[in-house]
């Protein structure tokens, strides 16, 4: 199976004003399709879409990109602009953990943890970051495994657990794993949080064929949910969109756009051949 893996975000009327903000931020970054429904972009090589979704979600830190930065004055200058106009949730200070590191929501309510890179000569990195907390916690190794079981050219590349004899051993303190070449990070979070995953940030899985659509959809699913559209939630309430490659193309088509998206209004699971034929 071939796919792309690439992270969602839902705006409320937004999505060009942010992805041209981020796009601003970083080197290798540029706007690839820009219609009214979505933005397509890439921040540093890494390729994310901006939806004009309206209210209906809200982005929160259940998901965050976690940016890897090579020095403390570049994590310095990407907190200040960051900030402006949104809010702190942890202060951008030393800590064991980096010698740089802060968390902050933007303006446009994306979080971002900003970090230094602890090994000399890493580069510059954006990074998705899953953090499980409340019903989730303590579920962050189990999700790696299913990932990794599910798609294709799976690894854990950094596994580092609390330690023992701590409130949370054997829990995830920070990891970094790979699922068919798309780098994720995930945390489990204790303490009390009023955010669980949800539809703002989500998983969009590009496939070629139907035969992939079946396999990720039906995979996924496993003690989850179906939604409408070809979104679904998997078990741990993470949001993922299975979409076939060429939807933007469906869908940007003036003679057959109206067509596509009425058929795809009724559907959960997208089936590409009702899309093609769509009139």
């Amino acid at each position: 199976m071939t796919n792309q893996i690439h992270t969602s975000l839902w705006f409320d009327g937004q999505a060009k004003a942010a992805a041209d903000f981020y796009c601003s931020l970083f080197p290798k970054s540029k706007i690839k399709i820009d219609t009214n429904l979505a933005v397509t972009f890439e921040l540093n090589g890494l390729q994310l879409m901006g939806i004009n979704g309206g209210p209906m979600f809200t982005i929160n830190p259940s998901i965050s990109l976690f940016v890897t930065c090579e020095t403390v004055n570049e994590a310095n200058l990407l907190w200040e602009k960051l900030i402006q106009g949104g809010k702190t949730y942890m202060a951008i200070d030393k800590y064991p953990w980096s010698e740089r590191y802060g968390w902050l929501q933007d303006r446009f309510g994306m979080t971002w943890q900003i970090s230094v890179a602890s090994t000399t000569g890493a580069k510059l990195k954006i990074t998705p970051s899953m953090l499980f907390t409340g019903k989730q916690f303590g579920r962050a190794a189990e999700a790696i495994s299913f990932y990794s079981s599910v798609f294709e050219n799976s690894s854990t590349t950094v596994m580092v657990p609390y330690p023992e004899g701590s409130d949370n051993a054997g829990k995830v303190m920070f990891s970094e794993f790979r699922i068919d070449n798309f780098d994720v990070i995930a945390m489990d979070g204790p303490g009390e949080h009023d955010y669980v995953f949800n539809e703002a940030v989500s998983f969009v899985v590009s496939c070629e064929t139907q035969k992939e659509i079946d396999y990720y959809w039906n995979k996924l699913t496993e003690g989850g949910a179906e939604s409408m559209c070809g979104w679904l939630r998997d078990k741990f309430g993470v949001s993922w969109q299975i979409v076939p490659a060429n939807i933007v193309e469906l869908m940007t088509n003036p003679e057959r756009a109206g067509a596509v998206t009425r058929v795809i209004m009724t559907m959960k699971k997208l089936d590409i051949a009702t899309m093609v034929n769509a009139k």
